[in-house]
């Protein structure tokens, strides 16, 4: 089943705050209602951020009184900018909506062709990016082998993209092949997507799946229990990977073990005309790192600092796995994605 689908006019995708204690299907029929759900991160995933960009501007076009051509195109932008002051790191978002906004600009039919044009557009995103996945498993398979440990950090699953998953797609892609592995998943602290999402997923699929604290990594490498890292990637720049916070240090532990650092991403989470610098990392709210749930952890007042992203620099990349193929690290600056 899909993380999120076109129905009727509306958006069905599953609340992500809610797992793995209870499945909910929620329904978003306008921009607004989107772009609450993933500020809240009831929809979160680089891919499935650009799928949801998309789909908001599918749900503007559709509900749109605009008499003409024209005003639904300023309708769109107003929009675009809505969904753009959401989440400030993930490409895919921005990509998606540049891609659809950029084609109806160009779109030479009324303005009825053009809502059903920029409706077929969203879904085509979604499509594409199912496919994707699909082909990143399938190449990302190649580098785990029968008896591999993969360590995963964050959520790179079906639940961060339309379907299937990127990290996790090359694992499940692997078993699927009948490759015994097992896999370590790290809790990822302040959201627990590890815990909460990567390992619902895994253990829906019979995957073995060790559940281990953030700070508990260096530990089992340094215990030999790892042999492999498959992450994700939120955006691909000239120079570095920016993940969820915590994958630089999973980078550089693995480095210094000699362990793999494998990231699975689609092209349309490259952004390789800038640098890291150039990239805004999102601040979230202090709550997340106060408070599990509703429960205060720490001192009430106390300064927080709760960074989403981190960068890690591409020399502790062993390749970036793409629906394209395999891209060593180091030949990253001579790639040209097709955007």
């Amino acid at each position: 089943m899909r993380t999120i689908e076109w129905r009727n006019r509306t958006v069905v995708t599953i609340d992500q705050t809610k797992l793995p204690n209870e499945e909910v299907f929620i329904t978003l029929k306008n921009c607004n209602e989107m772009a609450e759900a993933i500020k809240t991160m009831k929809i979160r995933g680089a891919p499935l951020l650009g799928a949801a960009a998309g789909f908001a501007l599918a749900l503007t076009a559709v509900n749109s009184n605009a008499a003409s051509k024209e005003k639904l195109l300023k309708e769109l932008e107003t929009a675009a900018e809505t969904i753009r002051r959401t989440r400030p790191t993930a490409v895919n978002l921005f990509w998606a909506l540049d891609r659809i906004l950029d084609k109806a600009k160009r779109f030479s039919g009324n303005r009825e062709a053009l809502t059903c044009f920029i409706v077929k557009e969203a879904q085509k995103i979604a499509d594409e990016d199912a496919a994707s996945n699909r082909a990143i498993g399938k190449y990302g398979a190649k580098l785990i082998e029968d008896g591999d440990t993969v360590l995963t950090h964050c959520n790179a699953g079906a639940l961060a993209t339309v379907e299937y998953g990127t990290a996790l797609g090359v694992i499940r892609a692997a078993w699927e092949q009948g490759k015994q592995i097992k896999v370590f998943a790290d809790e990822t602290r302040p959201l627990l997507q590890g815990a909460r999402l990567t390992v619902y997923e895994l253990m829906k699929e019979g995957i073995p799946v060790t559940l281990i604290t953030d700070n508990m990594v260096g530990y089992v490498m340094h215990r030999k229990m790892v042999n492999k890292v498959a992450v994700g990637a939120d955006r691909i720049v000239r120079d570095a990977v920016i993940n969820k916070i915590g994958t630089f240090t999973v980078a550089v532990l693995a480095k210094e073990h000699k362990v793999p650092f494998y990231v699975a991403a689609p092209t349309s989470t490259f952004d390789l005309t800038r640098t890291s610098k150039e990239v805004i990392i999102e601040e979230r709210k202090a709550e997340e790192v106060t408070h599990v749930g509703s429960k205060l952890i720490t001192v009430e007042g106390v300064d927080v600092l709760n960074p989403a992203f981190d960068i890690t620099p591409l020399k502790y990349v062993t390749a970036i796995i793409s629906e394209k193929g395999i891209i060593p690290a180091r030949s990253l600056s001579k790639y040209k994605a097709n955007r």
